[in-house]
């Protein structure tokens, strides 16, 4: 198997749900471990020599890159089965329709608070924009935020700003709108976020900060609120500085659903290589994807299983982290619509509030930058 686990801990971790799958089979898993942004590289000099793994774990918004080669067996071949999983798992793993990848854990963003800065200040967690803005208002003083996100300009900050894009019906394929309208939700998400700036109640230094500089400034005291995901978790329990909750993400009006990315890795069969092997693969995720097995990974890496009853499950051993596990009901790939143009379109997205909080431009300028970048016009 080529991965990313690079990281000891979750390297070894890995390596036991392996074994417990692989020894009944009379098989032995050997990861091979690359850092997460040369997996795609990693694979694909490895598919040139024609020695690619028997198991390909991928971010998710990399298969469609090797899906549309031809590269990878879909599921359904292999007899492997998604049935039970939410859609946006299902989403994530899948390529026109067709299921290519198995994700067996997944994860999302959400509101981090401490819960004693806003009982200080009068406030609950925010519900809804307005909401947010009012109560980040509250919440900055004494040598802190109200707020912090990562609006940093690649993979970060996009998948930050997604939340707000999307909940206010945003449309990735038409960045500016165009015929396909999702133009003013894009408006919506900019303006909030240069409101926020501009009120003081978000640092300007957001434009630099990935999602680690986020939780560093929490941590710190310097931020009540964060937007972030449940891969901070480990890093929030091992200090004592600060105490710290979770909430859904602010939504633009009360009565709305909050459409955040859902993230993750999709594990996938390479079609090259010998069938016997390609087989040995699917038993292997089979296995993996067990409702038990899909809940044990979840608790150890603080992720939510893929598997709907699982995460409900989840959810309830987990009640600290439940948002996470209601969030991904509704949480949407970033190549669902757009395919294999996804590293355009972050870039152009990225480009666009970058522009914003700087102050270069306008919402409506920066957007239709956007769009012309995004489809090759500049």
């Amino acid at each position: 198997m080529l991965n990313s686990a690079t990281d000891t801990a979750e390297h070894t971790k890995n390596q036991k749900f392996f074994d417990r799958c692989a020894r009944p089979l009379g098989l032995r898993v050997e990861q091979l471990s690359v850092p997460a942004d040369q997996v795609a590289s990693k694979a694909l000099r490895m598919a040139s020599s024609h020695s690619l793994t028997d198991i390909l774990e991928l971010d998710g918004s990399e298969l469609p890159q090797f899906a549309e080669t031809g590269g990878l067996r879909p599921l359904a071949e292999l007899a492997v089965t998604t049935s039970g999983f939410s859609r946006g798992a299902v989403s994530l793993g899948s390529y026109r329709g067709t299921r290519y990848g198995i994700a067996r854990a997944v994860n999302s963003l959400a509101l981090y608070y401490d819960p004693d800065k806003l009982e200080k200040a009068g406030v609950g967690p925010p519900r809804t924009w307005r909401e947010l803005r009012t109560a980040a208002r509250k919440l900055t003083g004494g040598g802190s935020y109200g707020l912090a996100f990562s609006a940093s300009p690649d993979a970060d900050g996009v998948y930050q700003f997604l939340p707000f894009f999307w909940s206010a019906g945003g449309n990735e394929a038409r960045l500016d709108g165009g015929e396909d309208g999702g133009g003013g939700g894009g408006r919506a998400a900019l303006r909030l976020w240069k409101e926020l700036v501009d009120d003081g109640s978000v640092s300007k230094a957001v434009v630099n900060w990935n999602q680690q500089d986020v939780n560093d400034q929490f941590v710190a005291g310097r931020a009540a609120m964060m937007i972030n995901g449940p891969w901070q978790v480990p890093a929030l329990e091992a200090q004592r500085k600060v105490d710290w909750a979770v909430a859904s993400l602010p939504v633009p009006h009360r009565g709305t659903a909050a459409v955040a990315p859902i993230g993750g890795t999709v594990m996938t069969v390479p079609g090259s290589g010998d069938e016997g092997r390609r087989r040995n693969a699917a038993k292997i995720l089979t296995c993996l994807n067990s409702p038990s097995n899909q809940l044990a990974w979840s608790e150890a890496v603080n992720n939510v299983p893929s598997r709907t009853a699982a995460a409900r499950r989840y959810a309830g051993q987990n009640p600290k982290l439940a948002p996470f596990a209601d969030l991904v009901t509704t949480a949407r790939s970033r190549t669902a619509r757009v395919g294999t143009r996804w590293p355009a379109v972050s870039d152009a997205l990225a480009g666009a509030f970058q522009t914003v909080l700087t102050g270069r431009g306008s919402p409506e300028t920066a957007l239709r930058r956007a769009q012309r970048q995004a489809t090759g016009g500049e």
